[in-house]
Parts: C-alpha cells; sequence; structure tokens
C-alpha cells in the first residue's frame, strides 16, 4: 500500500473516531502521478530487442557464425560496458534493463558481418561510455548510441566496415558487394545483370538473399517487426512511413536517366533504411516530441539519406541522415512548439 503522506495527525484522529479503517487503500493519500500503467523501461526494451529478434536470427543463418559471434560480443560487451559506468558513477545499475542490449544488437545489424569482434567491442564502448554516459545517462542522450559507435567505427577502419561477406545460400549469382555499391559503382545495369532480373532482384531483397550488414537482409522481418512495435504503441507510423516514403519519392524523381526516371521500390528495401526508420529514427530519447516535429524530423532524415546516396561518394546515408536529424532536434522542437492554453501572439 502506498504511505500517508502529510496528513494532519488530528485528522487522522477524527477519521479513526468515526470507525474508518485508515489502512483501506480507498482512503491512502499520496503524491502524483496517479495513473499509472504496466509498462516499464525495462519492458519496453526487452519488446523492442523482441521486436528485432526475427531479422537478427534470419542474419545469423544467412551469413552463419560470424554474425552470431558480432551479435552475442555486441549485446553482451554493450551490458558490460553500462553495468561498469553505472558502478564508477555511483548510479543505481540497470544494465539489465534492455537498453544497453539493444544498443549492442543494433550495432551488431548495423555493420558487416565479417567484422572483427574486437571491434564490435570498441563500437560498444563508444555507443555507451561516450555517446550515452557522457551525456548523463538512458534519457539524457542526443544522438542514436548505436549509430554514433557505428560511424566511430566507419571512421576508424573504413575497409573492415565495407567488406562484405558473400551469399550463404545457393543462389544463383554470387556477390560480396551490397546492392547499393554497385549501383554506386557500376550503375543501374549492372544491379539488374547481378540478380538476373527486375523481379528477382525484389524478391531478394524482400526475403533477405543479399549481401549487406546483418540489419540490410530482410525486409520482410524487419517489417514484422516494426509492426509489432506499431501495433504495442512503443512508435507511431508517422516517422517511418514518412522517411520510408521522403526516400522513395525523391529516388524516382531525380532518376539515373533523368526526371521520374528511378527505382523508388529498390531504394526503399536497399541498405539500412528499414531497419534505421523503425528501430533507429523512432529513439523516443532522440527525436522530436510531437508528431509535427517528427514529420519534420523523418523528412530530413529521408532527403539527407537520398543526397548521400545519389551525390556522396558514400552509398549508404542512413546513419549518418539521422544522426545530423538528431543535432537538430532542439530547434526542430522549439519551432513546433505548441502554444499554452490561453497565450496570446
Amino acid at each position: 500500500m502506498s504511505s500517508v503522506t502529510k496528513v494532519d495527525e488530528n485528522k487522522i484522529q477524527e477519521i479513526k473516531a468515526k470507525g474508518i479503517d485508515t489502512q483501506d487503500n480507498k482512503y491512502t493519500v499520496s503524491t502524483s502521478p496517479h495513473i499509472r500503467c504496466d509498462e516499464s523501461i525495462s519492458k519496453i526494451m526487452w519488446n523492442v530487442n523482441i521486436a528485432l529478434a526475427p531479422a537478427a536470427i534470419f542474419a545469423i543463418y544467412y551469413f552463419g557464425f560470424p554474425a552470431l559471434i558480432n551479435i552475442i560480443v555486441g549485446g553482451v560487451s554493450a551490458v558490460a560496458f553500462e553495468y561498469l559506468v553505472q558502478k564508477y558513477r555511483k548510479k543505481k545499475i540497470t544494465a539489465l534493463d534492455g537498453s544497453a542490449f539493444l544498443t549492442g544488437l543494433l550495432l551488431a545489424m548495423s555493420v558487416s558481418p565479417s567484422l572483427p569482434p574486437y571491434m564490435m567491442v570498441i563500437g560498444s564502448f563508444i555507443a555507451i561510455v561516450i555517446a550515452k554516459h557522457s551525456m548523463g545517462g538512458l534519457g539524457f542522450n542526443i544522438f542514436n548510441p548505436a549509430h554514433i559507435g557505428r560511424a566511430a567505427l566507419m571512421v576508424s577502419w573504413p575497409v573492415a566496415m565495407t567488406t562484405w561477406t558473400s551469399f550463404k545460400t545457393s543462389v544463383d549469382v554470387v556477390s560480396s558487394a551490397t546492392p547499393l555499391n554497385i549501383l554506386k559503382q557500376q550503375g543501374y545495369g549492372k544491379l539488374i545483370e547481378t540478380f538476373g532480373s527486375n523481379t528477382e532482384m525484389y524478391k531478394a531483397m524482400f526475403l533477405g538473399m543479399r549481401s549487406g550488414s546483418a540489419g540490410e537482409t530482410s525486409t520482410l522481418l524487419l517489417l514484422i517487426g516494426g509492426a509489432y512495435l506499431i501495433y504495442k504503441g512503443y512508435i507511431n507510423w508517422h516517422v517511418p512511413v514518412v522517411m520510408i516514403g521522403t526516400v522513395g519519392l525523391l529516388t524516382w524523381i531525380f532518376g539515373p536517366a533523368g526526371l521520374f526516371t528511378g527505382d523508388p521500390l529498390f531504394h526503399m528495401m536497399a541498405g539500412g533504411l528499414i531497419l534505421g526508420a523503425f528501430f533507429m529514427a523512432t529513439d523516443m530519447v532522440t527525436i522530436p516530441i510531437t508528431v509535427k516535429g517528427q514529420v519534420i524530423f523523418a523528412v530530413g532524415a529521408g532527403l539527407i539519406t537520398v543526397l548521400i546516396r545519389l551525390l556522396g561518394g558514400y552509398p549508404e546515408g542512413v546513419c549518418y541522415s539521422i544522426l545530423l536529424m538528431n543535432a537538430v532536434v532542439p530547434l526542430i522542437d522549439r519551432l513546433v512548439k505548441p502554444k499554452r492554453f490561453g497565450a496570446r501572439g
């Protein structure tokens, strides 16, 4: 039962004199909040891990033992760093609430499955200690920790980060390059030739039969995980739909052969867009508060992704687009701040 707070002793005596049990929950006086639910940080975080599990399991099946090692190393090292830094800061130990493990899992899903495990440990350290706890810990970080870890690894070991594992399953064409890499370096014609036809390319990308990071394989399983999060109410549909839609619309308009000659379906399924849109851009700590602000955030992230893919030297831009939009979230919140009730002007 909640404790009775600051109730006048004489009042308690009067209540007792009337024969009313002061221990009855109906007469408990407590501080706010009074509206509660059964959700908690731990429950939400582990549900997000569950939503990502099907895609992670498929990545292990598809890429084999290296993917399994990186997922284990990423999750365990992230939890270990969370425990150590909270111990050092003399904070409440919440290393097992699922948030640290989720950071490690997302990091492992956003890098090459062949990345050496020691690099995964370094990436987890940067994500947890530098990107998260240097800003105060969970709820205070302004950048997505997993993407900060990935960006740091990309700057430090660009060759290892862009060395992709060949197909493990039996398909007609074996390639060690990602679809976006083939498009960037050899053009759309070579991309279609690699898969055999447009239909085979779409099928491979939807089901997950392609090279790339562990988190850019099965579009189907990532969409199922994202739909689960929307169903549970942990994220809304605005951010992923608007971000993915922006990428599809702009890549269709600015195609390789002129206006309106692009392949939006390919770009919406390529790279880490689905993973980033559903599991990283929706991070409740690092996105705007209002729905209007979140739509602006998603449009900006989609626009930057397209700019990097079409005009930049790097074939993928989801990681950097989300980090850049994280940086302007305070400005977005300020611009779309709702007026106080009764305020003028």
